[in-house]
Order: structure tokens, then sequence, then C-alpha cells
């Protein structure tokens, strides 16, 4: 197997990792010890493995790590605020926005996204935004709740 150097930003920390040119960034993240994004259904529809790659939102199972060389990549690891917590992640924990957790991230990256878009979204906003994103558990009136509230603290700040 092919192996090469890459060199990235993660978390806004410069990085260099040796890679297969068959591994994926979720495996990428995963060996640098980030747990955040995971792989649920290895088919880029569920959006567990949601990372930010220059900003945009990619579905990390799919995406090759060797795509993140030259890259600015943000993970839900990446510390925002003071605290340790954005607006987002308050909210979610507010408003009880998760139960097992495992789509959490994914959902909190998508959210924040489209807060940046569109800092007040109507709850068909919202629900059109992130219906990429699957909760297992069905706690989807409480992820609505939650980016509503951030979007309100959003502005608080501001």
């Amino acid at each position: 197997m092919s192996e090469r150097t890459i060199r990235f930003r993660l978390n806004g920390e410069a990085v260099s990792a040796q890679i297969g040119t068959h591994h994926t960034l979720v495996e990428l993240l995963q060996r640098l010890g980030l747990s955040g994004a995971r792989e649920s259904c290895a088919q880029g529809l569920c959006g567990c493995c949601t990372v930010l790659v220059n900003g945009a939102a990619v579905s990390g199972c799919l995406y090759l790590a060797a795509f993140a060389d030259g890259a600015e990549i943000r993970t839900i690891e990446e510390p925002l605020a003071p605290d340790g917590l954005d607006a987002v992640q308050r909210a979610f924990a507010e408003c009880g926005a998760f139960q097992c957790g495992f789509c959490t991230p994914g959902f909190v990256l998508m959210s924040r996204q489209l807060l940046d878009a569109n800092p007040d979204p109507s709850e068909d906003d919202i629900r059109h935004y992130l219906s990429g994103n699957l909760c297992r558990c069905a706690a989807y009136p409480e992820i609505i709740r939650a980016v509503q509230l951030a979007a309100r603290l959003r502005q608080e700040i501001r």
C-alpha cells in the first residue's frame, strides 16, 4: 500500500500525518486521538461523521484523508470558548438535545454552520438544514429547540 505525508491545520494547530491513500478522514482523526466524528453508516447518509473542511461540512467516512492535505479541518473537539463550550454546545446541553450522544457532534457542527449562514433561522430552515443528520434516539424536538436557543444566545453575544 502506498503511503504519503500530508500537512494540514486541525482545530487551529499545524499537523502532519503519514497516511495510506485509502484512509478516510474519520480514520485519520481517530488515529490522532479525536473520536467526535464517528463512522456509523459508512455511506455519508447519517451525519455522525461530519467534519468541517475549509468551512464546508463533509462526510468524514467518505472523504479521503489525502484530500485534507493543505486544508483547515475543524472538529467538535475544537475549543471555541474560554469555558470550552460555545453557544451551540451550551444550548444542546440546556435543552437536553441528545440521548445517547452518538449523533450530537455532527448536529452541533451542522448547527454552527447553519447559524453562521443564517443567524435567525425559522423552524423549517433548521429542519431542512439538519435533514442530513439522523438521530436514532429521536431527540429531534429538543434539537430544534437547541438550535433556536443557540441562535438567541449568539445574538445576545454580538
